[in-house]
């Protein structure tokens, strides 16, 4: 089973690292994959939500802070480490390297579940922002498994991880808004 899982996995995999390979492909998701090229969007949300966002907005600002310091630590320091999982770009021989490659572990996908983990969090206390904070996550997340770094399992349990993180903050979160501000919702 396992190796039918894994079979999987790779034919997903070089269909979006080989198979969708285009020069114009290449130069967009190794922009997208680059933190510090979508992250300015995260400090412009989080600087309307603590600015803007009255009470409410800075309790949920300050706990985003925490969303991605515990989702990144979880998933670079503890998950990576417990699975153990070798990146593609280190234990293929083929595969199209756009980004660089690093001795780090695969699984999860950090990118995945930061972004998911926000991404669900934030859409808890907006809704209306679910489409943009989504896609975001998304084109981040397929961005690694195209540049070579994390195979599709690494990304789709990134996701998975991200939005577990993400919900369980907003619940916490939303208790703690109700008793600072039980008006407000």
């Amino acid at each position: 089973m396992m190796d039918f899982l894994y079979s999987i996995d790779l034919s997903v995999f070089y269909f979006f690292n080989h198979t969708l390979s285009f020069p114009l492909l290449d130069k967009f998701f190794v922009f997208i994959t680059e933190a510090k090229n979508w992250m300015i969007t995260y400090v412009v949300l989080w600087c309307i939500l603590f600015f803007k966002g009255g009470k409410r907005g800075k309790i949920i600002a300050v706990f985003s802070l925490i969303v991605i310091t515990v989702s990144d630590q979880l998933s670079s320091f503890v998950v990576k480490n417990l699975v153990g999982r070798i990146r593609p770009c280190n234990a293929l021989p083929d595969v199209k390297i756009l980004a660089g490659c690093t001795d780090s572990f695969s699984f999860p996908s950090s990118h995945a579940v930061n972004n998911f983990a926000i991404a669900v969090f934030v859409n808890k206390f907006y809704p209306n922002l679910k489409w943009i904070l989504f896609i975001v996550a998304a084109l981040v997340s397929v961005s690694r498994i195209y540049v070579g770094r994390h195979y599709p399992s690494d990304v789709i349990g990134g996701a998975v991880i991200g939005s577990a993180i993400g919900y369980m903050l907003s619940f916490i979160t939303e208790k703690i808004i109700l008793h600072f501000s039980p008006v407000e919702k």
